[in-house]
């Protein structure tokens, strides 16, 4: 099958290269997907699971990505809940080789149905940003009606779902990022937006949650901002600073069927607007990673025509 693979972690997006690679095999519990598309974020190149397994032992050749769409076309011994034919959504295991192949081999439960009303590009760009916003607002930061939000890179491939979603729920939201993002995520549904380049963040006043995918200094003063009670929700690797009154939240992605399931709902019956900045082909695909053109949203790789 074709692949994208990666050898050098100090080259990043430099280092991929299309091979031949042999098609996966089904273990227990798994499935093999054909896919159709596959979403990617750049940071995983910089994450300790794409280049060793879980006993910490070298697995390059490794291949990246790990949102996918497509159709199952086998079963491991013991799976159930899918079925050969099915076309499926999910995300894949940080540890074993991903979607930017024709083939993956993924447990069942990683994978949610995908309606046949939902284009694959779609289902491929839901997994990590739809399951990062609602794990961060809801099962982290426990979101309440009327509480406001702040959703830093509000235009964003995880930003724009944190605003949407925290909408839905009935919280105010003001959104972050550059000057040029402003419409992009007040088309999102932000109330306000925060031009972090030219506006003061402090200027927010007190905010119940902080939904941080930036960091840095603006992770620190971002802490100073919870009100009593309020949570500081992160998914960039560590908390640097921590509210004075409230709690601080550093999370991984995690797997979960029936919260895919939610979000593509939201997707089917208008609430939910996916964030799709680039649909490259698997051929083009180290282009595409590797272009200096700014774009906000997922970016996705189109697999099959």
């Amino acid at each position: 099958m074709k692949a994208i693979v990666v050898t050098d972690e100090a080259r990043g997006t430099a280092g991929m290269t299309p091979e031949e690679r042999p098609e996966p095999q089904a273990a227990i519990n798994d499935v093999v997907v054909q896919i159709h598309a596959s979403g990617f974020v750049p940071t995983e190149l910089e994450w300790p699971s794409t280049w060793t397994d879980r006993r910490d032992h070298d697995r390059t050749p490794s291949i990246p990505g790990h949102e996918l769409a497509g159709v199952v076309t086998a079963l491991g011994y013991g799976t159930t809940g899918l079925s050969v034919g099915q076309r499926v959504f999910g995300l894949a295991d940080w540890y074993r080789d991903g979607s930017l192949a024709e083939y993956v081999a993924i447990e069942a439960r990683n994978l949610a149905p995908l309606p046949g009303d939902v284009e694959f590009t779609v289902g491929a760009s839901l997994p990590i940003s739809g399951l990062t916003a609602w794990q961060g607002l809801f099962d982290h930061g426990h979101l309440k009606i009327g509480q406001s939000v702040l959703a830093h890179g509000s235009a964003g491939a995880v930003g724009s779902m944190v605003t949407q979603l925290a909408r839905e729920a009935g919280a105010y939201v003001i959104g972050t990022g550059r000057a040029a993002d402003r419409q992009k995520a007040l088309d999102f549904g932000a109330q306000e937006f925060v031009d972090l380049e030219n506006d003061s963040l402090e200027d927010v006043g007190g905010v119940d949650l902080v939904f941080d995918v930036i960091g840095g200094d603006i992770g620190r003063r971002s802490a100073g901002l919870i009100r009593a009670g309020g949570t500081l929700v992160s998914v960039i690797g560590q908390v640097e600073a921590r509210p004075r009154d409230g709690l601080a939240v550093d999370f991984v992605v995690e797997a979960d069927r029936a919260q895919l399931l939610e979000i593509v709902q939201r997707v089917r019956d208008g609430r939910l607007r996916t964030n799709i900045g680039d649909v490259s082909t698997l051929d083009d695909a180290v282009g595409a990673f590797n272009s200096t053109e700014r774009i906000t949203g997922k970016k996705i790789i189109r697999v099959r025509p």
